[in-house]
């Protein structure tokens, strides 16, 4: 059974698009940026300002979910230059300060509104 889960403060999305999918205990969570969620707006800024609103963003998807950061076992991280790398890892890194941090996926995409960075995730949540 799937169940769609979106950020709480989301306005409503299209209908074929699921900010997060509950499936068997894996949660999935789509692309995040560094959006206002209220406006859906692109809060531009440095990449470490991004990145952290993003895990933010994220953050608030696993509380709706009713899990939290610790429950994230794969992040898929994209950056629009990897020049912004070095930035990024650092804001990344103090959210996920874990003894078995995220297995983690980092590319160089084109990325769309301007922003400098988006990360997909999947969470497990305990039934």
């Amino acid at each position: 059974m799937r169940k769609r889960i979106s950020h709480p403060k989301s306005p409503s999305l299209l209908p074929h698009i699921s900010g997060a999918v509950l499936c068997d205990g894996l949660l999935f969570i789509s692309g995040q940026g560094p959006l206002d969620m209220s406006t859906r707006g692109v809060v531009a800024g440095t990449i470490e300002e991004e990145t952290r609103l993003t895990i933010e963003n994220i953050e608030a998807i696993l509380r709706e979910a009713g899990g939290s950061l610790e429950n994230v076992v794969k992040c898929t991280c994209y950056l629009g230059s990897l020049s912004d790398f070095g930035g990024f890892d650092e804001t990344y890194r103090r959210f996920f300060p874990f003894a078995v941090p995220p297995a983690r996926t980092t590319l160089q995409a084109p990325l769309l509104r301007g922003i400098k960075v988006e990360i997909d995730a999947i969470a497990r949540l305990d039934p």
